[in-house]
């Protein structure tokens, strides 16, 4: 006798998207008073927003730049999975979206409630987030950058400072040539990207069932559980540079490395490697060993 589906809980969607939309832009609107006084953004002056907000929402406005970005960048994350998942007719949910008063958002995530036969659909579900995001990100980031400005040492001031991912540190130097990063006071556009590259590196970690380790497994199902383990592993003295490695690998290591098992000998068509090696790329110039770290001259 088939199971019967749940109802979908729409309001729980909407209402943990509106709470990410609020605390985003909250985080926003800091940040761009920040940038607007050249001071180094500090997380902690946004905190009163949330009590003077609801008596002067007309503070909120300047936050729209940076939440409205980072929403886009992660609904397209999202809705690539949720669409590829619809495509190969896999059941999945709409995006939870979790909210944060540190960054704004902790991320989104749907949910696969139906099994994957194919190699062929788990691929195509794990690849299309990071895909439709990066096609989000990339010119977020271009056009924050544009709006961003050169202030010497402004990354080392304050009391945290943000690592550089590879692909910020190409489009930096065609923007802003001879300039050292670290001098560049990124506009909250570009540090809405930012925190979009975070999260697909983040994802794309060939581990479980993150989206690299879907695709990892896609290739090779046999070395999956290998390969996890030695990347949990090598997080770990990650932590010496920004503790949330440390923090993940454990998580990952205790309850995160298993993937289902699918019984598929088919291998994938050559174009799928190509693929393959665009989420590799895209993770290259995504990833940061540092994302945050301690601040301070």
């Amino acid at each position: 006798m088939p199971v019967a589906r749940s109802r979908e809980r729409y309001w729980l969607y909407g209402l943990l998207f509106g709470l990410t939309l609020l605390t985003s832009t909250i985080v926003g609107a800091s940040m761009q008073s920040d940038f607007d006084r050249n001071l180094p953004f500090d997380i902690e002056r946004s905190f009163p927003l949330y009590l003077s907000c609801w008596r002067h929402p007309g503070e909120l406005l300047p936050g729209l730049p940076f939440a409205l970005t980072l929403m886009a960048i992660l609904l397209a994350h999202e809705m690539g999975h949720y669409l590829a998942a619809l495509y190969h007719r896999v059941e999945a949910s709409l995006p939870y979206f979790m909210p944060s008063p540190l960054m704004g958002t902790f991320g989104a995530f749907i949910r696969v409630r139906s099994p994957i036969y194919s190699k062929r659909s788990l691929f195509d579900i794990g690849i299309s987030g990071p895909l439709a995001g990066f096609v989000f990100l990339l010119p977020a980031l271009a056009v924050g950058l544009a709006f961003s400005k050169v202030i010497p040492g402004i990354a080392y001031q304050g009391s945290l400072h943000f690592g550089v991912p590879l692909l910020q540190w190409l489009l930096g130097r065609a923007i802003f040539p001879g300039t050292a990063p670290g001098d560049i006071y990124l506009h909250p556009v570009a540090r809405a990207a930012w925190v979009g590259m975070l999260a697909t590196a983040g994802n794309l970690l060939p581990i479980g069932q993150l989206d690299g380790g879907h695709i990892l497994y896609s290739f090779f199902p046999r070395s999956h559980k290998t390969v996890s383990k030695v990347m949990c592993v090598l997080l770990l003295p990650l932590g010496k540079f920004w503790f949330g490695w440390f923090f993940w690998g454990i998580i990952l290591l205790l309850v995160g490395r298993r993937h289902p098992v699918i019984d598929d000998p088919s291998e994938l068509a050559p174009g799928y490697r190509k693929l393959g090696w665009i989420a590799l790329a895209i993770f290259i110039l995504c990833f940061i060993y540092e994302p945050v770290g301690a601040g301070g001259l």
